[in-house]
């Protein structure tokens, strides 16, 4: 069979049939169930004019629509696009008409700022409502209803070639999709899922079989993506990666992190691994845990053998922490959209120093001048992400160019992170080089968040900043100033952003200053901004 992720599901999906393959709550679905689904879905996407390539808008919580729609539109060779369900009119407009989106499916609970965009949507053919209790969009079709309305479509032949897509952030401006070829990406992810269940890199027609074996012996994977869908750690670490070894996905039902509820799902469902997001995700984890046993119910740990972490700091003693609760292997990945870079592996007796990974074979790191970084030499370079490299940024050639180069005929991924090789040959995380805020694991660009605050009539000037936050790893706050004569306070600001920006990009503090300091050419001059919130922050 040809490397494709639709192809291999459905072959997954012939042999392991009455098996689970995606749970949230009371709603359960087998292989042979999910799969059907997610045909009726690509029939209507055929109805409704989409051809191969043509892209399809996940604007939902974590579900089950969530990945049965995404199968379905790579069951016709579409382009699932991921959009932040914290994005609000704008941002969701600016997502769908970059991506040139042409059916969106939300789910009701985000109706209001659907119905609001629609009428600018042009592009949009069909628009799809899950019911989660909103209020119905007018001009959307139900979700249950568009399945059951359609047969399956019919299994077609899909290229390697064809096109993957993640919009992320990047390292400044506007989020933007990152493309890879599937059949490369799928391989990557093959050579990820088999290793754990000490089956080796299995060829891609010998993996159906395998995965029943899997099954008959008690070795199942059932994976639980506490971390949003919509992201990179929790779709390809928490589902895509497992579904390629026939695992069972579970996602919560929870609409923000709940521990507990982590916990009691995998206990409930014999969940073998789960997928978070470092110390944001790890440390309430540790209270819930707590808790429990402080109230007589203890969580049952005893299935889950594997705990996964991409894009934030998971600190050596919240590893330690964890692993005093329960024998778990913990990987932490680092890496990005853009491409993977290195890794490390913690045991109990084998817990490593925070932000020092092993590096990949593909990886390598560079100075400035184009130099690779010699083991040992303290020397910070940039990092440079070999093997499946995307193939670039979904309309922009010029970000494309900047991030994507080809070195010594080897292709790279720069996705902006700075590091030291160390005399071991380990690489240790340095941040990244651009001003790029990270927040539980979501990316603020400073550069967005003024320019919604200098919308205000009052604001003259705005720069941005991250500073160090325990539960967040950074938060969002700025400083400003004003027109002479304004009444307007930080608060009042903080506000009026919140009306412009989803809630995770709104700074959680804003400070008033006389100027808002800048290099003579007139850019932002961050390092006075941070000193400076951070001044203010000791005084306020």
């Amino acid at each position: 069979m040809e490397r494709h992720y639709a192809t291999l599901w459905e072959a997954i999906a012939d042999v392991n049939g009455d098996r689970d393959a995606v749970v949230c709550g009371d709603n359960r679905r087998n292989w042979s169930q999910y799969e059907k689904r997610a045909a009726q879905l690509a029939s209507a996407f055929t109805e409704a004019g989409l051809e191969p390539d043509s892209k399809v808008g996940l604007y939902l919580y974590n579900g089950n629509e969530y990945l049965e729609s995404q199968f379905a539109a790579m069951k016709q060779r579409c382009v699932a696009v991921n959009i932040n369900y914290r994005y609000i009119d704008d941002e969701l407009l600016y997502l769908l008409e970059n991506s040139d989106s042409e059916v969106l499916i939300f789910h009701s609970s985000l109706g209001e700022r659907v119905e609001r965009i629609m009428p600018r949507a042009s592009g949009v053919k069909l628009w799809v409502q899950v019911d989660d209790g909103g209020a119905a969009v007018p001009g959307a079709v139900a979700y249950e209803e568009l399945i059951a309305a359609h047969d399956p479509a019919p299994r077609i032949r899909r290229e390697e070639s064809d096109i993957y897509m993640l919009y992320t952030g990047g390292t400044t401006g506007m989020p933007k999709g990152v493309m890879y070829d599937i059949g490369g990406m799928l391989q990557g992810f093959i050579q990820m899922a088999f290793p754990m269940t000490g089956l080796g890199t299995p060829a891609v027609d010998d993996i159906p079989e395998l995965t029943s074996q899997l099954w008959e012996k008690g070795e199942g994977l059932i994976s639980i993506p506490a971390c949003p869908l919509m992201h990179g750690t929790g779709m390809w670490l928490g589902a895509i990666v497992p579904h390629c070894a026939g695992a069972r996905v579970v996602t919560l039902t929870g609409r923000s992190f709940d521990a507990a509820e982590l916990w009691q799902t995998a206990q409930q469902e014999r969940a073998t691994q789960l997928v978070i997001v470092g110390d944001a995700f790890a440390k309430p984890m540790l209270s819930a845990l707590e808790a429990a046993r402080e109230a007589g119910r203890p969580f049952d740990l005893s299935t889950l053998k594997l705990m996964v972490s991409s894009g934030v700091m998971w600190t050596s003693e919240v590893k330690q922490q964890l692993l005093d609760w329960h024998p778990f292997l913990l990987i932490d990945a680092m890496g990005s959209t853009e491409g993977g870079m290195g890794t490390q592996i913690t045991s109990r007796g084998n817990v490593g120093e925070t932000a020092k990974f092993a590096m990949n074979p593909t990886t390598k790191v560079f100075a400035a001048d184009g130099r690779e970084i010699e083991p040992g030499s303290e020397e910070a370079g940039m990092v440079a992400a070999g093997g499946s490299v995307p193939l670039g940024y979904f309309k922009d050639e010029a970000k494309s160019e900047a991030t994507f180069k080809t070195i010594d005929g080897v292709r790279y991924s720069f996705p902006g992170d700075w590091a030291r090789v160390e005399a071991d040959g380990s690489l240790t995380l340095l941040g990244r080089g651009s001003n790029c805020i990270n927040t539980a694991g979501e990316k603020v660009y400073p550069e967005e968040v003024e320019e919604a605050v200098k919308q205000h009539p009052d604001v003259v000037d705005c720069l941005v900043v991250g500073v160090e936050d325990e539960k967040f790893g950074q938060r969002v706050t700025g400083v400003a100033s004003l027109r002479e004569g304004s009444g307007a306070d930080g608060e009042a600001l903080r506000a009026f952003a919140r009306t412009k920006l989803a809630a995770f990009k709104a700074p959680k503090q804003l400070f008033v200053v006389e100027t808002v300091q800048r290099a003579a050419n007139g850019k932002a001059d961050y390092g006075w901004a941070k000193e400076a919130v951070e001044k203010l922050l000791e005084t306020s």
